[in-house]
Parts: structure tokens; C-alpha cells; sequence
């Protein structure tokens, strides 16, 4: 029944394979099948050379890898323990009442996959938080339901941290949903070869956020021209209209780092070219960016036109998402489009190979690759199939393999400190330079409340760098009162995101110049820093000289999230883990370990109320006042302050 192989844990009962094995500090991987095990790699890198300390006993069977201890016991029954004897977790106990147990492979009638189910049992008073970004008002995830596959504005990154002092890895690409229930946690894959997941245990968030990081990979270091303000639009239609734009806020002497050309500045979609007509002259253009210190960036989307030059040899090479029924049309929007093939290796060479000719050798240093999800008209999985397998099976690792497209492609080209702007993620994403927005949302209060706890859910599920479309995309005319009070308050908060970028599609609507390629799609009122009125334009001045001042610090976050997977931004708890209140807090946060910030998040609030963890002393960064941790304080807030408070005397430039 038990034997070791390879340094493993192995357990074969019946048709079962099960494979428990040490896969980096204090971790193990597991995978049970029916049919032979495989190696994908989906998520995980390679795991160093590690000796664990297996037991094998009539009946029962034990492997331990540093601080975690898995007990497998005659029934196959899997029980999880810390270094402390505390029992983590455990999978459900299968009954001759119940007839079912923790694992369930149920194969799929005529074919070699089979549905997958996970049934863990844990404390139910657990917090759970992570799993990526999800358009709810929740960061403690117990209690939620939530779909494992990829929207606009929803990113299914499957880890999960635990307040009982684990991490754990859903390590499976394949559509699926999880439920985190009081009784027990349920994971469910309808579609895939194998169950596979990894776990860990640390006495704190950060050393398990730690692990996580060391076996999935981390951030590149973030380049200094991605530290500081962004601005963006839908869409600068012309190359002078864009020019003109950077041109005056240097003319207003107001720090600035990246501008965006955004989509539809192509001729066809997949051509991955400018339109000549509208923007003539790309290299003079980045040269005349990169002499006033800015870069550009630029939007591409994976979609092919069927009008693309590129469409028939892209169909011939097997280099676009196939549909196994139906016609090949997956995405409708201004043309019939299919979808490039991210996990065809040489589709993504082909891909990089095109973008270096027509954008990189340009000069072009940074991308936006939007639509990651992929955004697909009907989401019917069953229905297409990648190069490496069914979506259903393989879909949500989409976006991981277009960040990887440009990843490689600017590696091997001999950049480094690589940062591209990209819609959606998934498990392993950050270590190819994937910086996440959270979509195209609304532009309300409500929506920005909901992005706090996104940001930080998607930090703790291990993608550091993360911003929002400051002001939300959809909606927001700049001379209205009530937007405008909005967009101050959501740029406050973006100030003190990982990336502080300014974009939307404001109203009223702007017509289409033409009738064809760059000319096609119409774009949003002006979204520049002055477009708002002279009291929002001094407040935006105002936090875009404190991020320019807190460079050298937030310099410093980069290189942790870079060296250790330490996220920028953080719940109270990361840095607070013994102070019970900070686990409960989830409107306010740390922007690195001492900054913390509270964002005001309701139409006309002048004041809210902020708790200060337990442990250090805090000082009001406007009044100076001081403050011992460990309570709750009821502050000020006028329209041009966001509360902020620094950590035992850090010395931070918020003020002039």
C-alpha cells in the first residue's frame, strides 16, 4: 500500500495512484490519479533537491518536510500538521454511511479525464483570504462561493492563505469553482487529468506568503519608469493628440513616467502595427517621450481579425484558439475575431516576433496585453480547445502564457526589470513582470470600495503588483460634483497602490474619426489631471509630488516583492499577526511595513474611523499627533487628505 520513490510518499490502493512529496521549504505537493500521474509544472518551478522524513508503519504512513507533517492514514484519509502538533487541515473522512471521503476522481464516461473533488475540513472560525480578484465586498473569503475561471474584472488566482497558519495551491489550470464553507472547503475541477495541489504551513502570513513566492516565482524588479504617475485614456486617437498631452504636463512641471496608447491605433486586430494614417512617425514620437523622461506604452490585444494580414498564416500554423464546433468566431467586437494560441510555443514566438519589429525595435519598452482573459463572446468552454488541451481542462492558464509571451521575448532581447500592464492572471504570472488591473469597472463609490479589498485579496494570493483604472473605467463625466469628489477620493487611494495610473472612459462620448483601422472606435472625454476643475487639479498635484517623494521607499518595497514576494500593498494582519482585530479590518492597509493608509470611501465622509495594530507607536502624518496602537480613532478626513499614519517614527516625505 505505502512505499518511497524518488523522495516521495507514495500510496497505491486499488486503481489510486497518490503521490505526496517535499516541494520547497515546509511544503509538499500532492497528486492522486486513476491513471498515470503527470509533471505538469502549471504553476510550481522545479523544486530544489529536498529530503523529507518519511515513516511508513502498518497502516499508516507519515512525511514530514520542515514545519508541516502529512499523516496518511489506512483508509487513505490525508491529515495536515504543523511543526506545533496542531492539525491544519484534513480531508474529509470517507463512511460506509457517506460512501464518499476527501477525494473523488470520477471519470468522465468514454474519456481519459475525469472530475475532480477535494473535500478539506478545517476550523470554522478560519479566515481565508486571497484567490485573486473577485468584484465582491469581501476579504475574508470563508463563507464565499467563488467560479475558478477568468472575466473582465474577475482573476481566479487559487491560493489561498489561512489564519490557522497555512497556504494552499489549487494547482489545477481547469475551470472549476471552490466553495469555502463552514464545514468544509470544496474544490471542484468538471474536467481535468489529475488532482493536484500544494500546501504549506509558517507561524505567519509572511513566512507563508514567503513559501509561496520561493516555488512559484517572483516579480522582476520594478524599472524606476514604473514607480511614479501614469496617465491614460480612452483613447488618444493621434500621435499628436497624445504628444500634445505629454508636452503640457511637462509644461505644468508636473511628475509623470508612462503615457498609453491605448487600443484600436492598429490597422486591423492581429495586424500588431500602428495606422500610419493616425500615427505616422512611432519612433520620433518615443524619442520625443523618452527626451521629457516618459515612456510609452502600448496596447495590444490577442485577438485576430479575419481581415488581419496576418489571419490565414496564423490559421495554416495552427497559432489561433481552435473551436471544436461552431463557427471559429470567438470574440465580436468591431470585426469577427478568433484568438491567439498563448500556450503554442511557437505561436508565441511568432507573436513576439511581430511586436519587435513593429513596436519593440521602436523603441517600445512596456505593453499593455489586454483582453487576457481571453475575453471570449460566448464563455462555453467546452467548446474550444488550446494547443496543450480542452479550456475546460487548461483555460485559466491563459494569461500567464501571454505575459510569458512577452517576457521571453524582452528578455532574450536583453531587457531586464520587465513590467507589462496585463488584464488577467493566474498562478505564476508575476514572475513573468505581470502588473494586474482590476478591469473595466464602474466608476462609483461603491466599485472603489469593492477594489480595496480586491487589491489586497490579489496580493495575498502572490501577484504584488496590482492597480485600478483610478476613477473606475466605465462611466464619470469630469464636470460633474459627484464624480469628481470620486475621483479625488480614488486617486488619494492610487497614490499608494503598487502602480498609480489614471484611466477611464469618461463621458460624454467622443464619435469615431474614420471609418477603418485607427479611425474605427470612437474614445472618452479628456481624463487628464487639469480635466476636472482647479480644486481637484490642486489635490491631484498635491499626491502626484508625495508618490514623487516616496520613491526611494517605494523603491525599496519593489526590491522586497522582487527579492521575497513580500506585497507592496498588505492587510493589517501581514504585518500585524498577533493582533486579533488586525485579521477583521478590512477597509484600511499597509503600504509597505510603515505606511498605513485608510481610504475614504463614501460620498461626502470628512471623517472615518481607523484602527492602529497593536505593537508600534503611530503618528497622524498631517497633525504629528501620536498615538500607542491598539485602538480605534475617529479622523479627520477634508476633501484634500486621505488619513495616513506612519510607524514608530518613520521618516516618510508625505508632507512638504
Amino acid at each position: 500500500m505505502f512505499r518511497i520513490e524518488n523522495g516521495r510518499l507514495i500510496r497505491e490502493y486499488d486503481h489510486e495512484r497518490l503521490w505526496i512529496e517535499p516541494w520547497g521549504h515546509h511544503s509538499f505537493r500532492v497528486r492522486a490519479s486513476y491513471a498515470e500521474i503527470t509533471n505538469e509544472e502549471w504553476a510550481l518551478l522545479p523544486p530544489p533537491q529536498q529530503q523529507a522524513d518519511i515513516v511508513i508503519e502498518e497502516g499508516a504512513a507519515t512525511i514530514t518536510n520542515g514545519n508541516i507533517k502529512a499523516e496518511i492514514r489506512k483508509s487513505g484519509q490525508i491529515l495536515f500538521y504543523n511543526q506545533h502538533g496542531k492539525l491544519l487541515l484534513q480531508e474529509t473522512e470517507k463512511t460506509y454511511q457517506l460512501k464518499y471521503g476527501g477525494r473523488e476522481l470520477r471519470a468522465t464516461p468514454g474519456g481519459s479525464d475525469f472530475s475532480v473533488k477535494l473535500r478539506l475540513e478545517s476550523n470554522p472560525s478560519e479566515k481565508l483570504f486571497g484567490m485573486g480578484q473577485y468584484q465582491h465586498s469581501f476579504l475574508n473569503l470563508k463563507g464565499c462561493t467563488l467560479d475558478l475561471t477568468h472575466r473582465n474584472s474577475q482573476f481566479s488566482v487559487p491560493f489561498v492563505l489561512s489564519s490557522e497558519g497555512y497556504g494552499f495551491l489549487w494547482h489545477n489550470p481547469a475551470i472549476g469553482e471552490v466553495h469555502f464553507s463552514l464545514n468544509r472547503t470544496q474544490w471542484h475541477a468538471p474536467s481535468c487529468k489529475q488532482l493536484d495541489y500544494w500546501i504549506t504551513a509558517g507561524d505567519t502570513p509572511s513566512e507563508i506568503e514567503e513559501n509561496y513566492a520561493a516555488v512559484t516565482g517572483t516579480v522582476p524588479m520594478m524599472p524606476d519608469h514604473a514607480m511614479g504617475f501614469w496617465q491614460c485614456k480612452l483613447r488618444y486617437r493621434t500621435q499628436e493628440e497624445l504628444l500634445q498631452v505629454a508636452r503640457e504636463y511637462k509644461r505644468r512641471q508636473l511628475p509623470i513616467d508612462v503615457i498609453v496608447v491605448d487600443f484600436f491605433h492598429w490597422t486591423n486586430q492581429g495586424d500588431w502595427k500602428f495606422d500610419a494614417e493616425y500615427w505616422p512617425d512611432p519612433e520620433a514620437m518615443v524619442r520625443e517621450l523618452q527626451e521629457m523622461g516618459i515612456q510609452l506604452m502600448v496596447s495590444v490585444w490577442p485577438t485576430v481579425q479575419t481581415e488581419s494580414e496576418n489571419y490565414a498564416y496564423m490559421l495554416e500554423k495552427g497559432y489561433l484558439l481552435r473551436s471544436d464546433r461552431g463557427v471559429r468566431t470567438q470574440f465580436r467586437f468591431l470585426g469577427e475575431n478568433a484568438i491567439f494560441d498563448a500556450t503554442n510555443p511557437e505561436a508565441r514566438i511568432f507573436l513576439w516576433e511581430t511586436i519587435k519589429q513593429n513596436y519593440y525595435d521602436k523603441g517600445i519598452r512596456i505593453f499593455w496585453l489586454d483582453e487576457a482573459e481571453p475575453e471570449l463572446s460566448v464563455y462555453d468552454h467546452d467548446i474550444y480547445r488550446y494547443h496543450i488541451g480542452s479550456s475546460q481542462q487548461v483555460g485559466n492558464i491563459y494569461p500567464q502564457k501571454y505575459s510569458q509571451t512577452f517576457y521571453d521575448g524582452m528578455t532574450a532581447a536583453g531587457q531586464s526589470n520587465i513590467i507589462n500592464l496585463v488584464r488577467t492572471a493566474w498562478a505564476g504570472s508575476q514572475r513573468y513582470g505581470a502588473l494586474v488591473w482590476s478591469g473595466d469597472i464602474h466608476s462609483s463609490f461603491e466599485v472603489l470600495s469593492i477594489q480595496v479589498r480586491a487589491g489586497l485579496n490579489m496580493a495575498i494570493a502572490g501577484i504584488p503588483w496590482w492597480t485600478t483604472d483610478i476613477g473606475g473605467f466605465h462611466g464619470g463625466d469630469p464636470q460633474e460634483a459627484s464624480f469628481r469628489e470620486c475621483i479625488i477620493r480614488w486617486f488619494q487611494y492610487g497614490a499608494f497602490c503598487p502602480v498609480f495610473r489614471l484611466h477611464g472612459d469618461r463621458h460624454p462620448f467622443v464619435a469615431p474619426q474614420g471609418t477603418k483601422g485607427g479611425g474605427l472606435c470612437g474614445s472618452g472625454s479628456d481624463n487628464e489631471v487639469w480635466s476636472y476643475g482647479d480644486e481637484a487639479y490642486e489635490i491631484f498635484k498635491t499626491f502626484m509630488h508625495i508618490r514623487e517623494r516616496l520613491k526611494p521607499y517605494i523603491t525599496g518595497l519593489m526590491r522586497e516583492a522582487h527579492e521575497r514576494g513580500t506585497p507592496p500593498m498588505r492587510p493589517l494582519f501581514y504585518d500585524f499577526p498577533q493582533d486579533k482585530e488586525a485579521w477583521s479590518i478590512d477597509d484600511q492597509y499597509m503600504f509597505g511595513p510603515d505606511l498605513l493608509v485608510a481610504p475614504v470611501l463614501a460620498e461626502g465622509e470628512r471623517q472615518r474611523s481607523v484602527y492602529l495594530p497593536i505593537g508600534s507607536l503611530w503618528t497622524n502624518a498631517y497633525s504629528g499627533e501620536t498615538f500607542h496602537g491598539g485602538q480605534t480613532l475617529l479622523v479627520k478626513a477634508p476633501l484634500d487628505q486621505i488619513p495616513l499614519f506612519t510607524r514608530d517614527n518613520a521618516d516618510l516625505p508625505i508632507l512638504c
